[in-house]
């Protein structure tokens, strides 16, 4: 598992983004007033709901991005591939916390965010892809 470490600090670094997300979510819904929950109104323009909303899309684009990493390790995926996508994936997000938080045109369902969100996508498909290529036996290990 060490030839993964790289691979599992970037997990690692998503799951406390995911973390540190929540808890500024909170603290700012407490800070402002607001009840736990939905922010209202649901608008970009609303500082706590962008907050929300990208606390929310980190968690969601979670799962989906960790089980296929953690399946690439026991499938035998090159640590350097692996390594690579994960950080690339990294790297998506941080750039998709920062756009939306930022607030203007870019979070409105403008490009960037467009490009962010379908970037990452991509890059979890090839993992899927390079993991299930990985998992699948090669004719010589069946004829032995």
């Amino acid at each position: 598992m060490t030839a993964y470490w790289l691979s599992i600090v970037g997990v690692l670094a998503l799951c406390l983004l995911s973390i540190l997300l929540a808890v500024y979510s909170g603290f700012s819904k407490g800070w402002a007033g607001a009840l736990s929950g939905p922010v209202l109104p649901l608008d970009d323009d609303n500082l706590l709901y962008r907050i929300d909303r990208v606390h929310m899309n980190a968690v969601e684009a979670l799962p989906p991005f960790v089980v296929p990493t953690v399946l690439a390790t026991l499938a035998g995926v090159r640590p350097v591939t692996l390594a690579t996508l994960v950080w690339v994936y990294v790297a998506i997000r941080l750039i998709h916390v920062a756009v939306y938080l930022r607030g203007g045109n870019a979070p409105k369902g403008g490009s960037v965010r467009t490009i962010l969100y379908v970037s990452g996508a991509l890059v979890t498909v090839i993992l899927i892809a390079v993991t299930a290529l990985a998992a699948i036996p090669r004719v010589s290990t069946l004829a032995a």
